[in-house]
């Protein structure tokens, strides 16, 4: 049998590459963070509760969008093969 060829070009792209994009995302983020902030100080009670409740909860979401991505390995490209060739 013919040893099989890998391709790397369909390789994911490196994680120092990806690094702005995600910072982007999460600086957008604690910004809208921010802003819910500033409006639980400037609205009225039953709206700054639903601001308040934005700025706690934004955080993990932040994080969460931040890192997305990463772990998506297209179909067919298994890290590890199922049908493991014998040593000879």
């Amino acid at each position: 049998m013919a040893d099989e060829i890998h391709d790397i070009t369909s390789a994911q792209l490196g994680q120092s590459n990806e690094l702005p994009g995600r910072q982007r995302r999460y600086f957008i983020s604690m910004m809208v963070r921010t802003g819910c902030f500033i409006a639980a100080v400037i609205l009225p009670s039953p709206f700054r509760w639903v601001a308040l409740l934005g700025a706690v909860l934004l955080p993990y979401f932040a994080v969460v969008i931040a890192n997305a991505g990463r772990e998506t390995i297209a179909p067919g490209s298994a890290v590890i093969d199922d049908n493991p060739k014998a040593l000879s």
